[in-house]
């Protein structure tokens, strides 16, 4: 019967595997979140964030007030501390999440 050592080293193992497959692809922001080790509520937060800011724009839009430096801002400010919002942003991008908040 298998360790739970040798189990999680053979899951760590998979893992490494996975994001080998996974920087050749367009998931780049998954290979981000598995890279920075970050839970499932972060990534839920993350995507809450995006929703809430999404809305934001789309109001300030139909108000024809747009100013995307303090979305930016919020954005940085609220974003899990692993994160490098620049690259989170190319990764979202390129991985279609939030593309129109992203731009």
């Amino acid at each position: 019967m298998e360790s739970i050592e040798q189990r999680l080293e053979r899951i760590e193992f998979h893992q490494k595997l996975l994001l080998k497959i996974i920087s050749e692809s367009q998931y780049d922001f998954y290979r981000i979140v598995i890279e920075n080790q970050l839970q499932e509520k972060d990534v839920e937060d993350f995507y809450k964030l995006c929703e809430t800011l999404h809305k934001e724009s789309e109001e300030q839009k139909a108000d024809k007030f747009v100013f995307f430096s303090p979305l930016f801002k919020k954005f940085k400010e609220e974003l899990h501390p692993k994160l490098d919002p620049e690259q989170v942003i190319q990764a979202c991008l390129k991985q279609n999440i939030f593309p129109e908040l992203m731009v």
